[in-house]
């Protein structure tokens, strides 16, 4: 996907956004190493998408933070390697404010084509973060008893759909993947609510560490 325009870097409000970002795309490569990160820029906001869950038959599944902008008219629409970009924010200094945005672009992340709107979501319902915890692990658990290690990635593929595709026990209509992808990027705190809005076939779950969004194919 082809930038807006040309950059090297971002400016972000503060070195403390940075070490944050550089904290979320490090979760993020943990569980998708050879995955992608949409960087959309503009109106003074920054939206760095990622996913932890896509590719049929399963569901896609977003992971979302959006920062601001210390120059509010940069614009960009990028998707690179989430290992380029770890790799140049692990070699960025503690104090840095510069969001560094790799030169190579991915063109075969076909989630990053998929935009959720920005408008229209109406709130449905709050739900227990130890209850998406525990659907995380439970299906984590499930696929390493399936898949033992030597098995091809197919087969592997299949069976985080299936796992990642069944629907939510506590929130009809979502697929559990949406609980892997909060728990697995540090979304989600013991203390706070995770405040779950639709807008046509999107869900949003969200809580003020970011949020995650998930058009499902329930299987």
């Amino acid at each position: 996907m082809a930038a807006v325009r040309a950059t090297s870097s971002l400016t972000l409000q503060d070195a403390e956004t940075l070490r944050d970002l550089t904290t979320y795309i490090s979760r993020a490569r943990r569980v998708d190493p050879d995955g992608a990160c949409r960087m959309v820029a503009g109106g003074g906001v920054l939206a760095v998408y990622v996913s932890p869950v896509h590719g049929a038959p399963g569901p896609t599944v977003l992971g979302l933070r959006a920062v601001g902008l210390a120059d509010g008219a940069a614009e960009l629409d990028a998707t690179v390697p989430l290992a380029a970009l770890g790799d140049r924010l692990a070699a960025a200094s503690q104090d840095a404010v510069e969001l560094p945005v790799p030169p190579m672009r991915t063109t075969d992340a076909s989630w990053a084509g998929v935009s959720p709107p920005r408008t229209g979501w109406e709130l449905r319902t709050a739900l227990d973060p130890a209850d998406l915890v525990s659907a995380s692990q439970a299906g984590i658990e499930e696929i390493a008893a399936a898949v033992p290690e030597a098995v091809g990635g197919h087969v592997v593929a299949q069976v985080r759909a299936v796992v990642w595709g069944r629907e939510l026990p506590t929130l009809h209509g979502v697929a559990a993947g949406a609980a892997y992808a909060a728990d697995s990027l540090g979304f989600l705190d013991p203390e706070q609510p995770v405040a779950v809005r639709q807008a046509g076939p999107w869900w949003r779950l969200s809580t003020t560490r970011g949020h995650v969004l998930v058009r499902t194919a329930l299987l």
